[in-house]
């Protein structure tokens, strides 16, 4: 992973969980060729652990001299009643996101008493 080449390492991307992808607005450019261009997905794995399923990839591959920028790592699983999305990546940043399984939300339910 290079530091090098995003703005700004492991920006907080709030609840923006991203399965593949790359964040170009934290790219610099490229610090071993200096272009900015888009990237190139290389090793993409898929796989479950225990319910959850992990997406490892290099997403940022420079597609001109194939310089690698950062790894990206996309967890989902389900707890309980809800879907959980987690994201890590030099480049597109660090995000979690929970989701109800349920019609309504049971954390959006007043109470009527």
């Amino acid at each position: 992973m290079c530091v090098d080449c995003v703005e700004k390492e492991y920006p907080n991307r709030g609840n923006i969980c991203l399965e593949n992808g790359s964040f170009l607005l934290n790219f610099t450019g490229c610090a071993v060729c200096s272009k900015r261009d888009f990237m190139l997905i290389t090793n993409k794995s898929l796989k479950e652990e225990d319910g959850e399923e992990i997406v490892t990839y290099d997403p940022d591959l420079c597609k001109n001299c194939h310089h690698v920028i950062a790894r990206h790592e996309y967890t989902f699983s389900i707890m309980d009643e809800f879907q959980e999305y987690t994201m890590l990546c030099l480049l597109c940043g660090k995000a979690e996101d929970t989701i109800s399984i349920l019609p309504d939300d049971p954390r959006q339910m007043t109470l009527l008493f």
